[in-house]
């Protein structure tokens, strides 16, 4: 996550921002296509589009580049692309509906709306709220449980949702910020539990439908072939290029929706008129919730970004109900990130300026998005024009380095000539671990094949890296790679195994760190299977 910086700055410099503010901004940035062309050829994305909104009108919403690398479709404003965790925020509001109609209240007991809703501690359980499942604070690790639906697996909502009470904390409830994805599923079921409506039917009919986001869906598993959509986008490895859509159907009130940018501006008109539907009277929401939904609740520590973004250092960085709030310049900015397999997505708003931004991306680049915002940014409050573009790639060129002095200095360090303890097939068989569930280690024509079994791309070959330690090479490149390392018992059996990412610059959501494999109780380890 990229820190931001307030800039001090002296009154008098204060005072003509504020005027000048006022006098506004009737188009977009003179350069922004020049500067989005850039963009694209600089953090190497196929394609993008972007919307901007402006003291209650769009100003633009346009697409740039191609759908799919290697062919000519280009993107336009009603592309798809999938924004990810974007989609939090309609959950929210989903939520404030029902707070409004006084079906809820932010601090209901989960487990009232939920029967049979239940967390690793018991008082967690009784003590969890509403609000809670929104503010990444339930004392989860970052990112904990995400292999339940990431890579796509078979498990329902509702089995994500059950496991939760095999999922030990990482610290105390309530103690501090670690982003989960889990509680937000379980936010949606409450949607669900209250308007005997599924979350998808209630969005689509209180939220999609009544904005005229006539584009937008759910799923990406039902479209085909000529409809306006992007195509994801991975470098495997090194080299972009396009990969298969993954299905959030398991997780979609954490990050399903599929929007484009002119359905998206709509959404940020009506998020800046606090819940009042932009041709309309009436209202989505009421503006005492659209201050609930933007004021603080839980804290995020503010480290020291890359030298290249100082200057976005903030103040103060805060979670609140589906959004996240820093300040930049004086202002208080309103925003999230999306973030799904070949998409990432970014949507900023700043109140005071009555200003809205969508970037929506088919490539995993998010200095492509946040070099774009920023420069729009800068232009409507009046500011000294930075190289966002070169700021960005200079960070992610720093941090690649370091990721791959990381994966230098693990291969300088480790013992290559060492060797297993036990023959290849003992380590074969079935583990299980207490929410995920099975995987099998599997001993064929003389080496390991590993599966997740509720993961049906989760297939890996096992490579001897270190003494009882192995690493797991998905073939499936589009899921990282991870190193598993078996523990003995004092006669030589497996204990149980344990995973970590290889890479540093792994996503959170393969949370390998949080699986604890042991033998299925019944099952003995060892299976051949000469093929």
């Amino acid at each position: 996550m990229i820190k931001r910086w307030l800039r001090y700055s002296s009154p008098v410099l204060l005072l003509f921002i504020g005027a000048a503010s006022l006098l506004g901004q009737s188009a977009p940035p003179p350069d922004l296509d020049a500067y989005v062309a850039r963009a694209l050829k600089t953090f190497d994305v196929p394609g993008l589009s972007v919307a901007i909104v402006k003291d209650g009108k769009i100003l633009l919403a346009k697409g740039y580049g191609v759908r799919k690398l290697g062919e000519s479709t280009p993107v336009d404003e009603r592309t798809l692309f999938g924004i990810g965790s974007n989609t939090k925020a309609f959950t929210s509001a989903a939520l404030a509906t029902l707070v409004d109609e006084g079906k809820i209240s932010w601090d209901d007991p989960v487990y009232e709306r939920l029967p049979g809703f239940q967390m690793y501690d018991p008082y967690v359980s009784h003590e969890m709220t509403i609000r809670d499942l929104l503010t990444h604070r339930s004392g989860m690790g970052l990112g904990e449980g995400d292999l339940l639906f990431w890579p796509h697996t078979t498990f329902t909502s509702e089995e994500i949702v059950y496991r939760l009470r095999f999922m030990k904390p990482a610290s105390s409830f309530r103690s501090r910020f670690a982003y989960d994805n889990l509680m937000y599923i379980a936010a949606g079921q409450i949607v669900s539990a209250v308007t005997h409506k599924s979350w998808e039917e209630y969005i689509r009919e209180r939220i999609v439908g009544p904005l005229g986001m006539t584009n937008t869906n759910f799923t990406n598993s039902s479209w085909k072939l000529g409809d306006n959509y992007a195509w994801p986008h991975s470098n495997l490895p090194g080299k972009l290029q396009p990969i298969d859509f993954v299905p959030l159907d398991n997780a979609a009130s954490a990050g399903a929706i599929n929007s484009c940018a002119s359905d998206m501006a709509k959404w940020v008109l009506l998020q800046l008129k606090h819940g009042k539907f932009p041709d309309r009277e009436n209202r989505l929401f009421s503006e005492k919730r659209s201050e609930e939904m933007w004021t603080a609740e839980t804290i995020l520590p503010i480290g020291n970004p890359p030298s290249s973004l100082a200057k976005l250092k903030p103040n103060f960085s805060d979670y609140a109900l589906g959004w996240g709030l820093r300040d930049y310049h004086g202002r208080k900015l309103i925003g999230h990130t999306g973030g799904v397999a070949g998409f990432v997505s970014r949507v900023h708003l700043i109140p005071e300026e009555n200003l809205g931004i969508v970037v929506l991306t088919n490539a995993e680049e998010g200095g492509a998005f946040d070099s774009i915002s920023y420069h729009i940014i800068d232009y409507y409050l009046h500011l000294p024009m930075t190289d966002w573009i070169a700021a960005f790639r200079q960070a992610e060129d720093e941090q690649s380095r370091a990721a791959m002095e990381e994966t230098k200095r693990q291969e300088s360090s480790r013992a290559a000539d060492s060797k297993p303890s036990l023959a290849l097939e003992k380590y074969a068989g079935l583990y299980t671990d207490a929410w995920y569930g099975p995987s099998t280690v599997r001993y064929e024509n003389g080496n390991l094949i590993m599966t997740l079994d509720h993961t049906p791309r989760a297939i890996a070959d096992l490579q001897h890296w270190q003494y009882n330690t192995f690493k797991a090479h998905w073939r499936d490149r589009t899921i990282e790679d991870a190193f598993i390392t078996f523990a003995l018992q004092p006669d030589g059996a497996i204990d149980h195994f344990t995973m970590k990412a290889v890479s540093p610059l792994a996503d959170f959501s393969f949370d390998y760190q949080d699986l604890y494999f042991q033998p299925a109780k019944g099952v003995v380890t060892g299976i051949k299977e000469d093929r």
